[in-house]
């Protein structure tokens, strides 16, 4: 009797390992999803980033976007209705071999910037 039931729970936990192994690589492989570029373009667009991480997860990479001391000095008055403008917030976001531009070949980063928390560019690199 204690043999049975040794039996059976080492092959329920095998069971359940399985069962584990199997959705865990259901999600990479949906993680892994690789687009075209007007299909990428077409489908993030004005996104918000909640949209954005939901599909395509977490960056590789994330940049806050700061002003330089000085620039408003440097500007002159093209800053001048600064202090009456609202706050922007630019923050770009990095993944790795995400856009392919043929069948065989991705580009090497996706830059996703958004403005105050939606999409406003997207750029494609190979150099970097």
């Amino acid at each position: 009797m204690q043999f049975t039931i040794n039996k059976t729970v080492k092959v329920l936990l095998t069971a359940a390992m399985l069962v584990t192994v199997s959705l865990s690589q259901v999600n990479a492989a949906s993680a892994s999803k690789t687009y075209t570029e007007d299909q990428f373009l077409n489908s993030f667009s004005g996104k918000t980033k909640k949209v954005i991480s939901d599909k395509l997860g977490a960056p590789f990479k994330k940049e806050q976007s700061v002003k330089p001391a000085g620039a408003t000095g440097f500007l002159g008055k093209v800053g001048a209705d600064e202090k009456d403008s609202k706050r922007v917030n630019v923050e770009m976001w990095y993944y790795k071999n995400l856009v392919k531009y043929d069948p065989k070949h991705a580009y090497k980063e996706t830059e996703i910037t958004f403005v105050n928390d939606k999409v406003m560019n997207i750029a494609f690199f190979n150099n970097r």
